[in-house]
């Protein structure tokens, strides 16, 4: 059969998987994005469907005023005995943790909290009861590089001191180790290059969980650093995964640039799927140890189909699973009804570091397009195409000073902050679009099945490479009101790919 990447769309980075059960279980970084750390289940490791989140209270994670890129980075899931368990990083408050369950689907447990420093932590539940932590970090003697140390799994404590084990194959920003008991030996898996254009999958193995570790004598085993002109980049960050016919295969983070020679990308980084081939202790990757935009393999039935999701509403998407909020919400400023929304404005907004009244779910395709129904009597209520707090488009209905409604089109790149374009309307129910494509958003309104053209927004702008960060664009609904208290109605949600 023939899959396409990536297969896991839109803002979906650093991606780690495990199996149990017959099934395939895949969590994601969510950064200042509340639930934290989306859950996703396949039968196949080609069609994923979310199916929760991991930190879905207050209590498991601080999100308070975190910076945009800050929070929850780099999970890895890992299945044993029974119980599922997801360690993370914290980084804005630079602590790394653990949560587990016994049911998937249901409520996972407090943190438990692991006093080893660095960033993207691991475990590995080796094949004689022992655990393992790993970050990349310094060790106790101050010793940079990837850090393990023997822990009690049922209490996070350190049970051994913490001994950098490799310093990687001389790439930059060593990170996301993942640790493997494979064929008897220990396989350390990392990332190196940064999480860009020089982004790359590397590895060393060893007969001792503490080394030394031989690095792979042809590392990188996987990156798209020198396809100049090639839509995928960003491949690294990986994690290896063995399916249930004894194929193995590496998931891993990479982005679509806007264009062939347009070197800009702002659906955030995403999952890709790489076959994997192995000779004895090494393996190889990929196409020439590249990661590709379609393959066809025989490791998967030719009877799976692989399937994307089109069509996005307030009737096809579950409001706890899909949708996000900016850091920790204030819960009684949202009401999901059976087919509307209702939002509730606060002084906080788009602008801030903080929670604006807002509820996004992200933008996964280039070619898309966004309608929604918008009710309110005054304050602010409108989409907006969402980065950060200094990067966002904002198509609106509002009330102004003369107390006549207007839509507003509004763009916030850095210090620049301005009302672009505006238009008053006679009713303050109206419809607004935003059609969306590589390399353009096209903003307008329907008051009264009269159409007004709001102009053009360019997509770059809001990119990783021009707004800073390393998340994704997402199509929040948004309120907002200089005294609080104000609601808006949206209804008629749809975000519908064309591609």
């Amino acid at each position: 059969m023939n899959y396409k990447n990536p297969i896991i769309r839109g803002f979906h980075p650093d991606p780690s998987v495990c199996r149990a059960n017959g099934k395939y279980y895949l969590v994601c970084s969510s950064m200042q994005y509340f639930p934290g750390v989306p859950i996703f289940e396949s039968d196949d490791l080609i069609n994923w469907k979310k199916i929760g989140n991991c930190l879905t209270r207050p209590s498991q994670i601080h999100l308070e005023k975190v910076r945009s890129s800050g929070g929850v980075f780099a999970p890895t899931i890992r299945y044993n005995n029974g119980r599922f368990y997801m360690t993370t990083t914290n980084d804005s408050t630079h602590q790394n943790f653990y949560v587990w369950t016994d049911d998937i689907y249901g409520e996972w447990s407090e943190p438990v909290f692991v006093d080893q420093g660095g960033i993207d932590p691991s475990l590995l539940f080796d094949d004689d009861g022992k655990v393992y932590f790993m970050s990349n970090g310094a060790d106790d003697e101050g010793n940079y590089g990837i850090t393990v140390c023997e822990i009690d799994i049922d209490t996070g404590k350190k049970l051994s001191k913490s001994k950098t084990v490799w310093k990687g194959s001389g790439g930059r920003y060593l990170e996301g180790p993942h640790l493997y008991k494979i064929n008897g030996r220990y396989l350390l898996l990392a990332a190196e290059g940064g999480t860009e254009y020089g982004h790359m999958v590397t590895y060393a193995v060893s007969d001792s969980v503490f080394g030394e570790y031989k690095g792979y004598d042809k590392n990188p085993v996987l990156t798209n650093r020198n396809l100049g002109g090639y839509e995928i980049q960003g491949i690294g960050h990986g994690d290896l995964i063995e399916d249930y016919n004894g194929n193995w295969w590496i998931v891993c983070l990479g982005f679509r640039q806007i264009g062939q020679w347009s070197a800009f990308h702002h659906l955030g980084r995403e999952t890709f799927l790489t076959p994997v081939d192995f000779n004895g202790v090494w393996f190889t990757a990929g196409t020439n140890g590249t990661t590709a935009k379609e393959y066809a393999t025989d490791r998967i039935s030719d009877s799976v189909v692989q399937d994307f999701k089109t069509v996005y509403t307030f009737e096809n998407t579950n409001h706890d699973v899909e949708w996000c909020y900016l850091r920790i919400p204030q819960k009684d400023n949202y009401e999901f009804k059976k087919d509307r929304l209702v939002l509730k404005g606060t002084s906080v907004t788009l602008d801030d570091c903080d929670s604006p009244t807002f509820i996004g779910i992200r933008q996964n395709e280039f070619n898309s397009e966004i309608s929604c129904d918008v009710s309110a009597d005054c304050g602010e209520a409108g989409i907006t195409m969402y980065m950060d707090e200094n990067a966002h488009y904002d198509l609106a209905l509002r009330k102004n000073g003369d107390g006549e409604y207007e839509v507003i089109k509004r763009i916030k790149i850095g210090e620049i902050n301005y009302i672009q374009n505006s238009v008053r309307v006679y009713s303050n129910s109206i419809t607004l679009k935003i059609y969306c494509s590589n390399f353009i958003y096209s903003f307008a309104a329907l008051d009264n099945n009269i159409k007004h053209e709001l102009g053009t927004a360019e997509t770059r702008l809001l990119s990783s490479e021009v707004a800073g960060g390393f998340t994704g664009v997402f199509a929040g609904l948004y309120a907002c009101s200089q005294h609080g208290g104000n609601e808006a109605v949206f209804s008629n949600f749809i975000m519908e790919n064309k591609e």
